[in-house]
């Protein structure tokens, strides 16, 4: 029987943001991993309007920003810690806690949750993740980091009653939303035909084999196989056994001296439009060797990637700061 962990999710508002396919991101990397059985926002303003639906529709409760001197932000924090306590003390079927904020003020409770057994993944901003919560925490993230593969949002539509209602998956979005399931896989990056649809029904609780004109998931399996060429399926002891075919690195783009401004520029881009001002150059560097595999920037005429940034700020296509820490900070102009 296959193992599901039972998650809690508290989200600070304030450092995930008001970008409604950010919090969709950070769903989709919770839901991947296992079930979520409890979720709770806070700091909720009108700021955050447009992401009442997605609230609604995964049941988060919602604990509102009271505006009331300079120890507004302190009161959230005490709150989250508060109800995570009360959850892990309380509610036996919760054995992971996933927190939503890089604030250092929450190590003590990561702390205490990995005492009584829970596992904790924390996920934040670059700009504002403290060291010493990435390294309390039994996985963490960046939040510019968790998104999944390239794909376009679910179309919208329209209701006789005028409401809004998500149009379902196509077979390419499908596609890549298995590969994103995928690639999150450790180890051998395989994982059950079972466990897979599992997840997928988690992630889209609309989901069908039947929508795209299977009788079963592995017929579907195949021939999403065979149409898009990156899955690799194959019998054990009458388990069917999913995993991504390994990239061919001759075949992925390559980043040239002519080609390689405009990369960076484009990639710089998307952060702006998920929401994010300041990232952390690694990120930067890491997105763009998953892009192009062959990246170096020796290649480019560079010693090193603090030289190849000070040759983009020179052309104004970012700013290079520094925070409070003294930590290397990309600005997004």
């Amino acid at each position: 029987m296959i193992y599901l962990p039972k998650f809690a999710l508290f989200v600070d508002l304030e450092n995930c943001g008001a970008k409604v396919p950010t919090f969709l991101n950070v769903l989709e990397k919770v839901k991947i991993r296992g079930d979520v059985l409890l979720g709770k926002v806070y700091g909720y303003t009108e700021q955050y309007a447009g992401l009442k639906e997605v609230l609604l529709s995964n049941t988060f409760t919602v604990v509102p920003s009271l505006r009331h001197g300079i120890s507004q932000k302190n009161n959230a924090d005490i709150l989250l810690v508060i109800d995570a306590l009360e959850v892990a003390y309380t509610n036996p079927l919760i054995d992971s806690f996933c927190i939503v904020s890089g604030d250092s003020d929450y190590t003590p409770l990561v702390g205490k949750l990995k005492s009584m057994g829970k596992f904790v993944l924390g996920i934040s901003r670059s700009e504002a993740a403290s060291s010493i919560f990435i390294n309390a925490c039994n996985e963490f993230q960046f939040l510019e980091n968790v998104r999944g593969r390239s794909r376009k949002q679910g179309g919208r539509k329209k209701t006789a009653a005028g409401n809004e209602e998500k149009e379902p998956l196509d077979e390419q979005e499908l596609n890549k939303l298995i590969e994103s399931i995928l690639d999150e896989q450790s180890g051998s990056g395989e994982i059950f035909a079972s466990e897979l649809k599992g997840i997928l029904l988690r992630l889209r609780p609309d989901f069908s084999e039947k929508a795209f004109g299977c009788s079963t998931f592995g017929k579907l399996l195949d021939k999403l196989q065979q149409k898009y060429g990156n899955l690799s399926i194959r019998s054990d002891n009458f388990n069917v056994m999913v995993s991504l075919k390994q990239a061919m690195k001759n075949g992925a783009p390559k980043l040239t001296k002519d080609n390689w401004t405009q990369a960076f520029r484009e990639r710089l881009q998307q952060y702006k439009d998920d929401g994010f001002d300041r990232i952390n150059p690694s990120i930067l560097k890491a997105d763009i060797q998953e892009a192009y595999p062959d990246f170096s920037e020796r290649n480019l005429g560079f010693k090193r990637f603090s030289d190849l940034l000070k040759a983009l700020e020179k052309e104004k296509i970012l700013k290079v700061g520094m925070d409070e820490q003294n930590t290397m900070l990309i600005e997004v102009p």
